[in-house]
C-alpha cells in the first residue's frame, strides 16, 4: 500500500469541510491502536490531516476519489463508539476516524459522499442530454408555433356572472338546464 507523502494543499478555497477528529495510526502498540487529535480538512478531491489547525504541513494526505465513507461502530469499543466513521478503497488504505459526536461524524460522511457523486461521478449517458436539448428548444420561435397553433382553433369557454356565482359555459350545454 504506498501513500502520497504530505504536501501543502494550495486549493483552500473550496474547503468543505474540516475540523478535529480523532484519527487511529497506523502502526498498532502492545495495547492496541492508538487515536490521535487531528485538525482535518476535505476539499472538493482531497482529506489532508495536520498535527493542529495551525500547521502549515499535512501530516497526511490523500485523494479521496474512488473511496467509501461510512458509520462504522466497531472501531471502538467505549462510548465513542457511535462517533466513528471510516474511508475504504480496495487496494488501498483504511481510513478511521472518530468524531466529537455522533452527529458530526454522520455529517462528515454525508459531505464524502457527496463530493463522491458529484466530483467523480460518470458522465451522464447522452439520452439525458438529449432531453436538456429539447428543454432549451422551448423559447425557439419554431417550438412556440408548433405548440399554441394547435390550441388555437378550439372553443373557448364563456362565462357568464349571475349575482355572486360564476359559471363556467362549455360549447353545447346551457347552464339553466340542471
Amino acid at each position: 500500500l504506498q501513500e502520497n507523502p504530505p504536501k501543502p494543499v494550495p486549493d483552500t478555497g473550496n474547503i468543505l469541510k474540516q475540523g478535529y477528529l480523532e484519527k487511529r495510526s497506523r502502526d498498532h502498540s502492545f495495547f492496541g491502536s492508538e487515536w490521535q487529535k487531528r485538525w482535518c480538512v476535505l476539499n472538493r478531491t482531497t482529506f489532508c490531516y495536520y498535527a493542529n489547525e495551525k500547521s502549515k504541513q499535512p501530516k497526511g494526505t490523500f485523494s479521496i476519489e474512488h473511496y467509501n465513507a461510512r458509520l462504522a461502530s466497531h472501531l471502538r469499543k467505549d462510548s465513542r463508539k457511535m462517533c466513528c466513521f471510516e474511508l475504504t478503497c480496495p487496494g488501498k488504505r483504511t481510513y478511521e476516524f472518530t468524531a466529537p459526536s455522533p452527529a458530526e461524524a454522520e455529517d462528515w460522511v454525508e459531505q464524502i459522499q457527496f463530493l463522491l457523486k458529484g466530483e467523480f461521478a460518470p458522465v451522464q449517458p447522452e439520452e439525458e442530454e438529449e432531453e436538456e436539448e429539447l428543454y432549451t428548444d422551448v423559447d425557439s420561435s419554431y417550438s412556440t408555433n408548433t405548440t399554441h397553433n394547435t390550441t388555437l382553433n378550439q372553443e373557448k369557454p364563456s362565462v357568464e356572472v349571475e349575482g355572486e356565482d360564476i359559471y363556467e359555459v362549455l360549447p353545447g350545454k346551457d347552464p339553466k338546464s340542471k
